[in-house]
């Protein structure tokens, strides 16, 4: 099946992307200039991505002592995807790029997902250019982002380390000035970085000429002590091959050492590597006086010091929506190859009055009312979490071009729909993998069929650019209370409007008045949960609140993309009954869900939070 009769009603009938070439900045830019660019971008898709999926899959990662070895397929299918020029796609004419809405180079990116999402696309390397683009200095700029955006280097975001994970406050690595004309070099204030990073994916690699590493760190106070906390971090960034004001290798190999691979479940063609920054391995000669100029990998400060986390901020929202997006299109890609399996598979025998009859012929099993639920289901997913990911990709266009109270309004829905942005896909499409493999049977999970890659690949998904706990964390305990709760009231009001639409069409009241009551119990719970304002009680369920949440938000989501469908008779076309049937689904099988998830968290039920530890 095709992604782009889909790709084309969520933007063009729904979003009504079309209509951002009346911006100056897209003025040169019209559907048929859209349209080419996923031309293009489908067309490299199907010729070196997709016939390779198995491959990167099968052939993992491999370090000789030297470099880390890749199949041949990932060098051709990543110098195609940068000579397309995507990875600038958005970016100013001045630099390279070709001014695109946001909008188009998210959807543009589906094809590279759906077809080898461990081929990857670029997304590390685009956000790493895009932070230094509003953090960096000038010659920053000029010398590690426009490189990125080229396709010449490649970019990285180095946060976890072995000892810490998720727990950013606890990293322990260390950035010392580089002797004392530190601040001189006309890249940045130039420190010594020591220390490991871990679970960094495209770490280590041989697709481009350098890699540029951004690295959180701590500076030392004078008392020569890291500082606790969030507060004391820093950024920098850390390339691999050190480099001149002009953007040329100096020759000289920064301390920046492979120190192991992971192997991992899924989306094994990226590499996943732990690093070490300044062990010794590749010493830099000394550019300044001073003890501390003797060793340590080079790096240089981004923006301020200790306003690291902030910076890095940008990369991560940013990531957090690409993961999201990835989640979406492995489910569309299940969907897919288990839709084709159904009407290909001849099982069973329909059930009469009389029951089975076994001379007659063995039907198919998309024919099977219990097939269809799951290919529904799956449907209903991916189909709703491809719009709530174009949605945020239109809120992105108009933060930053839109007029100042909307671009503020976006930023802020942006803020309160990022956690489910990231966090929905990767825990629903994953269901639809594992749906997908289910309506497969048992050849589902060998490897004669592609379902099983799915899930695999999307089981890392959940995990990837923070888990759902810190997600539901910055959903409840930051994201709905920012700003005296403006943002969730912005979201109610732009949930109203659609019912408000939806009451006058007969066939979807209903729904509206479904949404109506679960946008109620959202807003009362979440009252409810910081009832006593106790941030331990409010947060001990804040995963099933993010789930009710989430399911409350592509409730309202399908419903404003049925409400695109045309009425009479283009209504009745199957492509449009398909979609309004996906949101029927939804609301009768899923939306319901919402009670139970909601129930324990504005009770503050204790049952995890107190359970002892010795009765596990």
């Amino acid at each position: 099946m095709s992604l782009r009769p889909t790709l084309d009603f969520l933007l063009y009938d729904w979003l009504k992307a079309e209509g951002l070439t009346a911006r100056q900045r897209f003025a040169d830019h019209s559907r048929e200039t859209f349209d080419a660019v996923f031309d293009t971008c489908e067309r490299i898709a199907r010729e070196k991505y997709a016939p390779f999926n198995r491959t990167l899959d099968t052939e993992e990662p491999r370090f000789d002592g030297e470099k880390v070895i890749l199949p041949k397929a990932s060098k051709e299918a990543y110098d195609a995807f940068a000579a397309s020029g995507m990875l600038s796609a958005a970016q100013d004419y001045g630099i390279g790029g070709m001014q695109l809405p946001y909008t188009v180079e998210a959807a543009a990116h589906t094809f590279f997902a759906m077809a080898s999402v461990s081929m990857g696309s670029g997304m590390l390397t685009v956000g790493n250019a895009n932070l230094l683009m509003v953090h960096g200095n000038e010659l920053q700029k000029r010398v590690f982002a426009l490189n990125e955006f080229s396709g010449r280097w490649a970019g990285t975001m180095c946060l976890s380390e072995p000892q810490a994970g998720s727990s950013l406050s606890d990293i322990v690595t260390r950035a010392v000035p580089d002797g004392d004309g530190f601040e001189s070099d006309p890249l940045g204030p130039r420190y010594r970085i020591k220390g490991n990073k871990m679970w960094i994916s495209a770490g280590e690699h041989e697709l481009t000429e350098n890699i540029i590493h951004l690295v959180l760190a701590k500076i030392p106070g004078p008392d020569g002590k890291l500082i606790p906390g969030t507060k004391g971090i820093s950024l920098f960034i850390v390339p691999k091959k050190l480099v001149n004001t002009h953007g040329e290798l100096t020759g000289q190999r920064n301390d920046v050492a492979l120190a192991g691979l992971n192997h991992k479940l899924g989306w094994r063609g990226t590499t996943n590597t732990l690093l070490n920054f300044g062990e010794g391995k590749f010493p830099v000669p000394s550019t300044g006086s001073g003890q501390a100029a003797s060793a340590g990998a080079i790096g240089y400060l981004v923006g301020r010091p200790h306003e690291g986390l902030r910076c890095m901020f940008h990369m991560m929202n940013e990531a957090r929506i690409g993961v999201g997006m990835a989640a979406v299109m492995l489910g569309m890609a299940g969907y897919y190859a288990s839709l084709d399996y159904a009407k290909n598979r001849p099982q069973g025998r329909p059930v009469g009055p009389a029951g089975k009859n076994p001379a007659q012929p063995q039907v198919r099993i998309i024919e099977h009312a219990d097939v269809k639920r799951m290919l529904l289901a799956q449907k209903s997913y991916c189909e709703g979490a491809l719009a709530l990911e174009l949605y945020c990709a239109r809120l992105v266009d108009e933060q930053h071009t839109g007029a100042p109270q909307a671009a503020d309004e976006a930023r802020l829905l942006l803020e309160v729909l990022t956690p489910i942005a990231k966090s929905w896909p990767s825990e629903w499409c994953l269901e639809a993998n594992s749906l997908a493999i289910q309506v497969h049977g048992g050849y589902g999970y060998t490897r004669d069929f592609p379902v099983e890659q799915y899930w695999r690949d999307n089981r890392l998904n959940m995990i990837h650019e923070g888990t759902h706990g810190i997600q539901a964390a910055d959903l409840l305990g930051r994201k709905v209370l920012m700003e005296g709760g403006r943002g969730l009231e912005l979201l109610a009001g732009r949930i109203d409007a659609t019912v408000d639409r939806a009451v006058e069409r007969p066939e979807l009241a209903e729904h509206a008045r479904a949404l109506t009551k679960a946008l109620q119990q959202v807003v009362t719970t979440t009252q409810a949960a910081w009832s006593t304002g106790d941030p331990a009680q409010a947060l001990a369920n804040a995963v099933p609140y993010m789930q009710a949440f989430g399911h409350m938000v592509l409730a309202w989501i399908w419903l404003d993309v049925a409400l695109a469908v045309p009425q009479g008779a283009a209504g009745d076309a199957p492509v449009h009954q398909g979609r309004l049937r996906a949101a029927r689904f939804f609301y009768h099988y899923e939306l319901p869900k919402i009670g139970a998830w909601l129930s324990v968290a504005a009770n503050r039920d204790p049952t995890c939070a107190e359970m002892p530890e010795e009765a596990f």
